[in-house]
Parts: structure tokens; sequence; C-alpha cells
């Protein structure tokens, strides 16, 4: 409407000359027959939602989080038992991106088709993200500590597995009877004790992974009692190490000359790890994996749930795990 007046086809005016301003009334200014007055609120509404102003809006916010996510930091769930004792199903952790410098596995890129299958369509994706082909080298590329516990992504895979390096360029790494062998010295362990571990939905302690493990407490609490090992590296950092079985597949590995740039990567849970001991077609990493599949460094624990969580929000704090919120995942060093 105003456009419309701007240009003088709704209201001509009259010459001056022929309206004195004492004959002029609220009838002159009167919009025409049927029209409403315009108010504030109106011309709002005329003007509408800046649909392409909101779409640009969520575009920039998409855009920062995934860069973020790329290059920064992204959270992890752990999905496995393959790194117990020191981590369970359950925890959420963070993993920053930039500790090894990047790679082709470093950016996040969404695959909205397995997004709508695995949300819409409730079916199971290996991952919700698109992978870049393979391309060597890292920018600003550094090689992890022995010791670290990593994001890695199998070769030719989408999957993300986390494990501890073990073996870097140069190593001839070996393992027998369970016992890992750096270049022809055993890996120290301590002497054998146990772990106790909660039992609950997340951590089952099922008797088939576990048997005979799972106990009741006198106070009535269920508890999954696991072999444990202090396992110390060369560089003197050290982490707790399950060993279920006196001679289970992955308890003898013929020894390997570790390639450059390289790394060598095990569980820490033993005999229920899928790790570089096994093939790729066993679920395993194949051997010592390039360092440009490694996608991060994981750094602590933010919280953990025992799985008994609902879409209720009644039920997200009961089923915390108070214990594990901050614990860090760098080893600690022997004295």
């Amino acid at each position: 409407m105003k456009d419309a007046a701007l240009d003088g086809n709704e209201f001509p005016e009259k010459p001056l000359a022929q309206t004195p301003l004492a004959q002029t009334s609220a009838a002159d200014t009167a919009p025409p027959a049927g029209t409403a007055p315009e108010t504030g609120s109106e011309t709002g509404r005329r003007r509408g939602t800046d649909w392409w102003g909101e779409v640009k809006g969520i575009f920039w916010l998409i855009l920062v989080v995934l860069g973020f996510h790329s290059f920064i930091a992204k959270p992890f769930y752990i999905p496995s038992e393959s790194m117990l004792p020191g981590l369970r199903i359950g925890d959420r952790l963070v993993v920053t991106k930039f500790a090894y410098g990047w790679s082709f596995v470093s950016p996040t890129i969404p695959n909205p088709v397995a997004i709508f299958k695995g949300v819409v369509l409730r079916q199971q994706e290996d991952s919700w993200s698109v992978s870049l082909p393979f391309i060597h080298g890292r920018l600003f590329g550094s090689l992890p500590t022995r010791g670290d516990v990593v994001i890695v992504t199998p070769p030719g895979t989408h999957n993300d597995y986390i494990k501890r390096v073990i073996g870097l360029p140069g190593d001839k790494l070996a393992v027998r009877g369970g016992i890992v062998f750096l270049n022809g010295v055993a890996v120290k362990r301590g002497p054998l004790h146990d772990t106790l571990i909660p039992v609950d939905t997340n951590s089952p302690c099922s008797e088939i992974d576990y048997p005979g493990a799972r106990e009741t407490l006198p106070d009535g609490r269920e508890m999954c009692r696991l072999p444990t090992y202090t396992e110390t590296l060369p560089n003197g950092r050290r982490y707790e190490t399950i060993d279920l079985e006196s001679d289970s597949q992955g308890d003898n590995f013929a020894e390997v000359t570790i390639p450059a740039n390289h790394v060598f990567l095990m569980g820490d849970n033993r005999d229920r790890s899928a790790d570089s001991r096994f093939a790729l077609s066993q679920l395993g990493l194949g051997g010592p994996v390039p360092y440009e599949n490694l996608g991060g460094r994981a750094e602590f624990i933010t919280f953990s749930l025992d799985g008994d969580a609902t879409f209720s929000p009644l039920s997200w704090w009961s089923s915390l795990r108070p214990d594990r919120a901050g614990t860090s995942l760098h080893p600690a060093k022997a004295n």
C-alpha cells in the first residue's frame, strides 16, 4: 500500500489552491471505503518471515559446528568393551582432532541418506558421515606418543575404533602368551589383581563373555570381577589391561616390524578386542595402521550412562555414573 501511495495511484492529492485549509476534514484524509487503516503489526505481517535469512543463519551454524568437529574436537561414544577396564560402554569422551595434525579422516561431512536411514527407518548404519578417499600425509602431522588412546578408522571402512598406541615406526613387535614384546624385550607387567566393575545395563557381565566373573557383594551390589595386569611401556606410561584366557587367539602374534608412519594399536581388554593383531576380515585393523587413519586423541570422559535412560528427562539423572565424569584418559607415568 505504501508503494502505491508513493506512486501517486492510491491517494491523488488535490491542488492546494482548490482545498482551503478550513475545509479539510477527516474524510479528505481517510483511506478509501473498505480499506482498513495500516498499523505497525500489520506492516510486519505483510513483510513476512525472511526465510532466506533463516536458511543462511542455519547454514552458518551448521558450518561452525562441523568445522569445530573437524578441526578442534568432537564427542565420542564408547560402543564396546574392547578398552575395559578403563573405558566402559556408555562413556562419552572428548577427542581432540588437532593432536596429531589433520588428515583425510579429520573432516566431519554428514551423510543425509545414512542419517535418514538411521533416524527415520531405524536401520543400522556404520557411520552417519561421508569419508574422503585416502590421502597420504597429515597437515602439521606428528606421531602419537606410545600409550596414547586414539580414535582410528580401519583402512577401507567408515567405522571409528578406539585403541591404545603400543608400537611406533621401526619397532619390532610380537605377542607371546599374552605378553607384548617390543624390540625383543617383554613389556613389564605387574602382579595379577582383580578389577571390580559394577554390573548395569551397559555393563551386563554376560556369562558368555566373562564366564564366572559375576558376583554379588555382601551389600547386595552386583559386580564383574575381572583379572587385571598393570602394563608399563618403555616410556614409563602405565595402564590397566584385562587378560581373561591363558591361550586365546590374540595371545600369540608373530613378530612384525612396524613400517614408517604406521602405528600398532591394541585394546586394553586383550581377549575381547579386534585390533592390529587381527585381519580386516576379522573386523580388526589388519596389522600396523597408517597414521593418516588416526582421527584424534581421547582426552577425558565428559559423562557416562548406565543404559537405563529413556526419553523422559527424569531418568537422565538417575542413569548417570557420577564417578566417571572428568576421568582423564592420559595414562599415568610410573615412578
